[in-house]
């Protein structure tokens, strides 16, 4: 056997990264989907709100495109398929106004494994506003990167202020920095307005601040209005896309990013670290998302019936949750919901729990509903936060059934009880667990 290595012995480089690695547990979102998984097979009930993988099909033009080009098997450029990365440069100036050339595109096995690399290649600190996707932070713990949270509260819908941003970069003004942004967010489901957005331009401009804008549930806000932080920033944004959660293909791998001209020089150490790793993207996943990215009616169609579907399933649940006395933000898109039980903290006290930790567990224990702990998005142990990710229904039938109902047709409590069951049925034993009334 071999043995592990000794964690005190400095002499060896592989242990340095060994001790980077260790003690990280698996991504919170796949673990939490494994349990479940592992739960369900031993026959209990159990509501998935834990991993945000889109519920909806893939749309059926894209999926024709992936049939029509199962044939391709070569390896393909590793900063892309030259007609995707046209896709996605005229996508980008179609959403946004901002002009984004091809060859300034980098297409990768999914924009999780895009940002690794950047993280690898940008020496820096990683600027993280909390609460934040759950892999940002492990990855630059992973590569050794320095990492610097931007605290939020509920109070300003978790976004970060411009000022708490110039406070941290006045500190040591010529530090490499580079900031990500995720909205609309996972986990709570907000985004930002226009002129927030141009304020935290303002102050990525002075501080010459590389910009991550991570846009992959822009095609799902709720009133399909996403705007850009790049319309104010171009010089130093970085648009990260893809399509696993507009588009449903989690599972297909795809991620883009989008560089301006002054970014070159870093699209270029990517593409050289790419080229030794995973050397291309998929070829018939990439033929495929050229369909996906050049849009038309029916994937328009295909948003606004999806859009409506997460607008009202959001609002919907919470509403109820807010009646039972957890407080929340407003969803304004993507798929997610970040309650905060700590008005209920004295009777959750009586129950032994005091971490959000212990709350998770033992909802899902008694209630058999998956969330994830707020510390698993950087929030402190004692803040009752959880991320609840409301996408455990048929996509597929929901979906149907909303394209059948006229498009100015709010969908009510009836439509999600029929069509998205489990999500009405989970936030139903939430807010009864949450008063006692058991199961």
């Amino acid at each position: 056997m071999i043995p592990e290595p000794d964690p005190n012995d400095r002499r060896s480089p592989d242990v340095h990264l060994n001790l980077n690695v260790r003690g990280l547990p698996l991504s919170a979102t796949l673990r939490i989907n494994e349990l479940s998984n592992r739960m369900l097979r031993e026959g209990r009930r159990v509501f998935k709100m834990g991993l945000g993988q889109s519920p909806f099909p893939v749309p059926e033009s894209v999926q024709e495109e992936l049939r029509a080009n199962a044939y391709q098997k070569d390896y393909l450029p590793v900063t892309g398929l030259p007609e995707l990365q046209a896709a996605v440069s005229e996508f980008t100036f179609r959403q946004e106004g901002v002009q984004y050339a091809p060859s300034h595109i980098l297409i990768g096995p999914g924009s999780k494994e895009l940002m690794f690399i950047l993280q690898l290649v940008y020496y820096g600190d990683l600027v993280i506003p909390t609460p934040s996707w759950v892999s940002y932070a492990p990855q630059a713990s992973i590569i050794g990167r320095h990492i610097r949270w931007l605290n939020t509260d509920l109070s300003t819908n978790w976004k970060i202020r411009p000022q708490t941003l110039e406070d941290l970069c006045r500190q040591d003004p010529g530090r490499p920095r580079l900031v990500i942004l995720n909205y609309p967010s996972n986990p709570h489901g907000g985004t930002y307005e226009a002129h927030e957005l141009e304020a935290i331009a303002e102050v990525a401009r002075r501080y010459h601040l590389v910009l991550l804008s991570d846009e992959i549930y822009g095609q799902l806000h709720h009133e399909g209005t996403h705007v850009s932080i790049a319309r104010y920033y171009p010089e130093g944004t970085i648009i990260s896309n893809g399509i696993s959660k507009w588009a449903g293909a989690g599972g297909w791998r795809l991620g883009t990013f989008a560089f301006p001209n002054q970014l070159d020089w870093l699209r270029n150490a990517m593409a050289t670290v790419a080229s030794e790793t995973y050397t291309s993207t998929s070829a018939p996943i990439q033929y495929a998302a050229i369909r996906a990215f050049e849009g038309g009616i029916d994937i328009e169609h295909y948003l606004t019936h999806t859009r409506r579907i997460l607008k009202a399933l959001g609002q919907i649940m919470t509403e109820q949750l807010r009646s039972v006395g957890v407080k929340l933000a407003d969803p304004l898109g993507a798929f997610y919901l970040f309650p905060d039980f700590g008005n209920l903290r004295e009777a959750l006290a009586k129950k032994e729990i005091t971490t959000s930790e212990t709350l998770c567990n033992r909802l899902l224990e008694e209630t058999g509903v998956a969330i994830l702990p707020g510390t698993d998005f950087g929030r402190p142990p004692e803040e009752l936060t959880a991320r609840l990710a409301y996408v455990d229904f048929d996509g597929a039938r929901a979906l149907a059934a909303a394209e059948a109902m006229p498009a100015d047709q709010p969908l009510d409590r009836t439509f999600l009880d029929t069509y998205c069951r489990n999500c009405a049925q989970a936030v139903d034993r939430i807010c009864a667990w949450v008063e006692g009334k058991g199961n």
